[in-house]
């Protein structure tokens, strides 16, 4: 046996490709070769008998290649593409051949962006290499699963495709399945025919997916992408070894072929690029598809007589298994962006596989049919967590034990798939979130593992976020009226003045309601208690999300469905309907008119906008669809301008105020009008962004005692105002402790958490607190509960939230609260505690249990 692997080369420090092969090669001893692409470099193994010098003459020269490219600030990449790639910089390798490859292939040759690993297997007789390569071209499909690792395309984006290479290298004229031949002398004579017709230029140029090699006694593997685990090597070395020997004996034996339309073919290469080992594989002696666990299993049982005389059974059942465990590369690329949500997360776990830095699949003897095995609550960085699913002694709790037995039943690749199928249906359906300063929509994962909330916990928060909620509105409409809370003492003068949320605008409606929609951040601390983290007044985003992953987890995963005794959510939209209708001015009309306005889908959360407009049967509009007349607003459509009642803005009020309507003209004074001759209602209203202040936020449980004469129901997180200089000099004193935030931040931006933050980012916090203390608060470390999330090859401790949601309704006793049966648990990224999307964080499904 032997192998040619082919490698990208990337910038260290930019992640890259960098076209450097030469300089590259420069140093390398021979083996080493170049590639069309200056940024991809070959090399050459020697001849192997075993697996195990085939590994390590792998390893070896994978080693040397790393070194002498760390030498010079780069990297080596083995994986079908990379994603941090720039086409305008790629350079052709000067060769004569490449470059008239270059002419005539043109964008062929400029987007070979792309490596492959080709596996050689001694066959003496030339006549029979031809014929063995048409017999085991059925298999090939299944080898091509086990390698791919191409997941993304050269922009970053991801390509739906475990190998998006097959798709690439396929254009080429003469790829695909093996030559239609039988004998040596009708290949050479097809070669003939192909170089005769100018398509291509030389022999070299046949890249069918299994050949008659051009330079070596052997029969040629070219269908793998490039592998950046060896192991991966080892075992499709190991099964196309015993491919060609069992085909071998039975071609010798005067044993017919089985029987491969070209068609057929080509659809089974297909399925096994578009999902790997994640989904189901076309299994030939059907044809039907079957889960990938079952068809690879099957093709290594049936070589398994060739394995054994070979000596490699026990290396290659085993090497089956740790690949069926871990997943393709192709998974665990996807999961490393899910992670964090930065590619460069994706180039650096190539780089490490590669190198053979990353860590090795559990053995046999470790793989435990829960998936708990290693199992920690506390792993995530706290010393003394709370699991919300597992105890100490790494035990389900009773609430988890049939859930979690369900997770084990499915097992990992089984798990993949599914996870791999729902995030296919997110792409498909645009469920995305855009995360400022991103080009492009990301998915939002969504874990397989639910949580579970139960009918008393439930009940607690429900009661204390109606609560919390009611507050701020009571001070919302104090503080832009009376600001009795003010005159009071109970709130400072002075925290007003700092509020960037406090607004002119807020004056526009008086003391009517203005909390309509409210969220509220809960977090469970190291004893099991909820504590309040944030409150969101302005547009609480996520209830869509919360919705569209129960659908997607009973659709694609229906072995983890949700029971009927949890709380449904088939009559979500239709409460958020009612709060709108409720919010009309009092002389609407009997059935408002109600909008759903968007900045459209350059949006964040565009995915809930359109969704939750189409579940309510409104429209969604843009500012430049609106225009005021005589203080009042006006939708267009086509030709007709329709009265509105109700604008829903799920846009920020600065971008609403700073729009132009359907005319050009500013719209800022005509919603100025409208509101205040009370011919229109904004939910939420304009101004509530003081109420999501973090340094208003310690004041909410006097809001509670001051406007509702009752004591918290929930606690919340002990907090300092940097403003304050005694406070702040206590912050200052214990920084490498607390989490300092900024007071107007979103989406974890500027946070700095004490424990995990570097030196340099301590001391550039504390430049900031002594400049302006007045932009920042401090609070109490929270030790996060951790819920178990699945990332790929089994279960691991992730920090979870909750975000609850409020509804307010005005009635003549005052507003009156409806909790919404829905709430959405956001997942931080592993080994983090930040839990937004912007960090690469993710969301459950969340069980509220019923009474």
């Amino acid at each position: 046996m032997g192998v040619e692997e082919e490698f990208h080369i990337v910038d260290a420090t930019t992640r890259r490709l960098a076209p450097r092969a030469p300089e590259l090669l420069s140093g390398l001893p021979e083996g080493y070769v170049a590639e069309l692409q200056r940024c991809v470099i070959e090399i050459n193994t020697g001849v192997s008998d075993s697996l195990e010098s085939l590994r390590a003459d792998l390893q070896n020269r994978r080693s040397v290649l790393v070194e002498a490219a760390s030498r010079l600030g780069l990297s080596i990449v083995a994986a079908g593409a990379v994603p941090l790639s720039v086409p305008a910089e790629m350079l052709v390798t000067p060769t004569a051949r490449y470059r008239r490859m270059l002419a005539d292939y043109q964008l062929l040759a400029r987007e070979q962006l792309i490596c492959g690993t080709q596996v050689h297997v001694g066959v003496a007789d030339r006549d029979e290499a031809v014929a063995v390569a048409g017999r085991v071209a059925p298999d090939l499909p299944i080898l091509l699963a086990l390698s791919t690792s191409s997941p993304f395309w050269a922009d970053g984006s991801d390509t739906g495709y475990s190998s998006a290479r097959t798709l690439i290298w396929q254009r080429w004229p003469t790829t695909g399945l093996a030559a239609p031949a039988q004998t040596a002398a009708e290949y050479d004579a097809l070669v003939d025919d192909l170089v005769s017709s100018g398509v291509i230029a030389d022999a070299g140029m046949v890249y069918f997916d299994v050949r008659p090699s051009n330079s070596a006694p052997t029969v040629e593997l070219r269908v793998c992408d490039s592998c950046p685990l060896v192991d991966t090597i080892v075992l499709v070395a190991g099964l196309f070894r015993a491919l060609v020997t069992r085909e071998l004996a039975a071609l010798r034996a005067g044993i017919p072929p089985r029987g491969l339309t070209p068609p057929l073919g080509r659809a089974a290469l297909w399925r096994a690029a578009r999902s790997g080992l994640e989904g189901d594989l076309v299994d030939l002696t059907g044809p039907v598809s079957r889960p990938a666990s079952e068809v690879v299993w099957q093709l290594v049982h049936s070589v398994r007589p060739q394995l054994e005389a070979a000596g490699d059974w026990d290396v290659v059942s085993e090497l089956t298994r740790q690949a069926l465990q871990a997943g393709t590369s192709a998974a665990r690329q996807r999961t490393a962006l899910r992670r964090r949500g930065r590619l460069t997360d994706v180039v650096d776990q190539l780089i490490a596989e590669t190198a053979g830095r990353a860590p090795s699949p559990p053995s046999a003897s470790e793989k435990d049919r829960t998936l708990l095995v290693g199992y920690h609550p506390t792993s995530s960085g706290d010393s003394a967590g709370f699991d919300e699913a597992i105890d100490h002694a790494g035990n389900p709790r009773p609430a988890y034990r049939e859930l979690l037995a369900a997770i084990a039943r499915l097992d990992v690749p089984a798990l993949r798939e599914r996870e791999n199928n729902i995030e296919h249906e997110q792409r498909a359906e645009g469920i995305m979130f855009r995360v400022s300063g991103q080009d492009r929509a990301q998915v939002f994962p969504i874990d397989l593992v639910p949580r579970i909330i139960s009918a008393n916990e439930w009940s607690h928060i429900a009661h204390g976020v109606e609560q919390r909620v009611r507050a701020l509105d009571a001070f919302l409409r104090d503080v832009y009226t009376e600001q009795a809370i003010v005159s009071d003492g109970v709130v400072p003068l002075q925290a007003l003045d700092r509020a960037s949320g406090f607004r002119s605008t807020g004056r526009l409606v008086g003391n009517a309601l203005r909390a309509h929609v409210a969220g509220v951040d809960l977090v469970c601390d190291r004893a099991g208690n909820w504590l309040v983290l944030e409150d969101n007044l302005r547009v609480p985003s996520g209830v869509a999300y919360a919705i569209a992953n129960r659908r997607l987890l009973c659709e694609h995963a229906p072995e983890l469905a949700s029971p009927a005794d949890v709380a449904d959510l088939g009559h979500v939209a239709e409460m958020l309907r009612e709060t709108l209708r409720a919010a009309a001015p009092l002389h609407s009309q009997d059935n408002p008119e109600v909008i759903l306005l968007s900045a459209g889908w350059e949006d964040s959360a565009w995915y809930e906008h359109s969704f939750l407009a189409d579940q309510m049967g409104i429209e969604v509009v843009r500012p430049s669809d609106l225009s005021v007349r005589d203080g009042k607003l006006f939708r267009h459509r086509n030709s007709e301008a329709i009265a509105v009642d109700v604008v829903y803005a799920r846009m920020d009020e600065d971008m609403l105020l700073s729009t132009s309507d359907h005319s050009g003209a500013p719209l800022r004074q005509g919603i100025r009008e409208a509101l205040v001759s009370k011919k229109l209602s904004i939910v939420n209203a304009l101004g509530n962004g003081i109420g999501d202040d973090k340094a208003i936020y310690p004041y909410v449980p006097d809001m509670i005692a001051y406007y509702l004469g009752e004591e918290s129901v929930l606690e919340q997180v002990r907090t300092w105002i940097c403003a304050e200089r005694d406070q702040r000099d206590y912050v200052l004193d214990h920084l490498g402790d607390l989490v300092v935030k900024p007071v107007d931040g979103l989406g974890g931006r500027g946070v700095v958490i004490g424990p995990d933050a570097s030196d340099a980012a301590i001391e550039e916090r504390r430049r900031e607190l002594l400049t302006q203390p007045e932009r920042f608060v401090a609070q109490e470390m929270i030790a996060l509960s951790t819920h178990p999330t699945f990332e790929g090859d089994g279960l691991y401790p992730h920090h979870v939230d909750l975000r609850a949601f409020v509804h307010l309704r005005p009635s003549t006793t005052g507003p009156v609260a409806h909790v919404v049966p829905a709430a959405l648990t956001r997942v931080a990224a592993r080994g983090t505690r930040i839990v937004n999307s912007a960090s690469g964080g993710g969301s459950k499904d969340t069980w509220i249990m019923r009474e």
